[in-house]
């Protein structure tokens, strides 16, 4: 008889992003919804939760066509790098601005991989911080101060 074999990794993922999705629908229903021309509060949060769910249930699937790998060490490299990059946003974005901050933690996000080259991090951090500025600053109009008083501006 063969036996049902799964990731229990994806397994696992696949159930939190399930929950969390039907959680955060339910949450999103006291809100009022409205419709796609016309969207309420919940309209947004609600669409996002059925996507959280959609993806959920995708790595479910995947769990049941996948083999289990053991599951390796924490990546704290990973995790120092990629939450100290918003907190640092969050402190000097007052001072540098919206532009100067950006680069900076982008740039310090770029570290969470060992394999990232300087060079190229300046490339991406330079990259996200003009998208960034076209999209917010100028294509959303988000009264963003792309640079800060502690640069005299």
């Amino acid at each position: 008889m063969n036996s049902l074999k799964f990731d229990r990794t994806n397994l696992i993922c696949g159930l939190i992003f399930v929950g969390l999705g039907i959680f955060f629908a339910l949450q999103s229903l006291d809100l009022e919804l409205g419709t796609a021309f016309r969207m309420g509060p919940g309209y947004f949060p609600f669409i996002l939760a059925l996507a959280l769910i959609l993806f959920g249930v995708i790595i479910l699937v995947q769990s049941l066509r996948v083999v289990h790998e053991p599951i390796s060490g924490i990546a704290w490299r990973g995790m120092f790098f990629i939450l100290a990059a918003p907190i640092l946003f969050g402190i000097t974005v007052r001072g540098l601005g919206f532009g100067p901050s950006l680069f900076i933690c982008s740039f310090l996000a770029c570290f969470a991989s060992s394999r990232m080259k300087v060079l190229p991090a300046i490339a991406l951090s330079v990259a996200i911080t003009i998208f960034s500025i076209l999209v917010f600053t100028y294509g959303l109009g988000l009264p963003f101060r792309i640079f800060g008083p502690w640069l005299g501006y």
